[in-house]
């Protein structure tokens, strides 16, 4: 039994290292394997209306290809400008900062003000946004690689459930997993994508009737952001804030904060779970782990796609006796029947 652990273990560190060495093709296939799967099921909608497949597959690329050109036009612009005037925000909150310092000493408390601007460094919060899109921006030096990778996996789409079904020899339990883990991710990324888009468009909305500078940057920063669990919603408010902090004022800053709050709660604690049903079936410490470990092992990437993958495991643990008390350590609560049983 040891020896056997050993080399689990050991077959699973070469692969976290083949996995590692192999990012710059695995990202953009990944990404691809989702973005087909969020549409599959429209190309089918189309298709139960006679339309034919091809056309189908066509007129769902034609959109995806409109809305990122819409996004990247709306947003290259404010990015770059914001970009540019990073060190100056940098220089006026550090300004702002003099307050803190001017306290304390008020309380004979002496701590030196170049201390803590290193302590208190804002570049690194504001760099956070333009890094962080950048980062997914980088992605688009592959689009046309993803786009046809797409196509690619839609037009395959159709033979893929005959092909595995044989291809398993006609194992059920196997059939309908896979039948599964694409029901719970098409679940998952249609509910996620439809709470983000509302997440981004408020924040925008709130954002812009304060005033603060780029609010339609924000809002796509919000939207993003939102598909990473736990952390993603703290990660988009930052720098938000702390320009609302530098162009308005603490008053406003605040307000921009009360907004992402209000925002947040209410998508994350009162519509997403209600529209998701029972749940994505993990645990809510699961989730963060599995955020942090793809996070580390696939970059930006790998924490918007953190939970599906993570799914993906699951699932897989559950078709398989040996491994299905290993599902059940990765799964949510238990009901109190099945508590009471086991």
């Amino acid at each position: 039994m040891t020896r056997s652990w050993m080399l689990g273990l050991a077959a699973l560190v070469v692969i976290l290292a083949g996995i590692k060495l192999s990012l710059a093709l695995l990202v953009p296939f990944l990404l691809s394997a989702f973005i087909a799967i969020s549409c599959n099921p429209l190309v089918n909608w189309l298709a139960r209306y006679k339309v034919p497949r091809a056309l189908a597959v066509v007129l769902i690329i034609a959109l995806i290809v409109l809305v990122g050109l819409m996004l990247t036009g709306l947003v290259g612009s404010s990015l770059t400008q914001f970009s540019a005037n990073i060190p100056g925000y940098r220089e006026r909150l550090l300004t702002q900062f003099s307050w803190v310092t001017e306290t304390l000493a008020s309380h004979n408390i002496n701590l030196d003000r170049h201390q803590l601007q290193t302590i208190l460094d804002p570049g690194a919060a504001m760099n956070l946004a333009a890094n962080t899109l950048s980062s997914l921006g980088g992605l688009l030096t592959n689009f046309f690689l993803i786009l046809l990778t797409v196509v690619f996996m839609l037009f395959e789409a159709e033979e893929l459930p005959r092909k595995l079904h044989q291809a398993t020899g006609g194992a059920v339990h196997v059939y309908k997993a896979i039948d599964r883990f694409f029901a719970s991710v098409n679940h998952y990324l249609g509910i996620k994508t439809l709470v983000s888009l509302a997440t981004g468009l408020l924040i925008w909305a709130w954002l812009w009737a304060l005033g603060v500078d780029f609010p339609l940057l924000w809002g796509v920063f919000a939207f993003l952001l939102n598909y990473i669990p736990n952390i993603g919603s703290i990660i988009a408010a930052i720098p938000a804030v702390l320009l609302a902090l530098v162009q308005l004022g603490l008053g406003h800053a605040g307000l921009a904060a009360l907004g992402f709050l209000l925002v947040n709660t209410l998508m994350g604690n009162l519509v997403e779970p209600r529209l998701m049903g029972r749940g994505l079936g993990l645990s809510t410490l699961v989730v963060f782990l599995s955020l942090v470990f793809w996070g580390w092992l696939l970059g930006t990437v790998g924490m918007l796609l953190s939970v599906p993958l993570t799914m993906i495991i699951k699932i897989a643990l559950e078709s398989s006796p040996k491994s299905a008390h290993l599902a059940v350590l990765l799964g949510g609560a238990l009901p109190q029947e099945e508590e009471a049983r086991s």
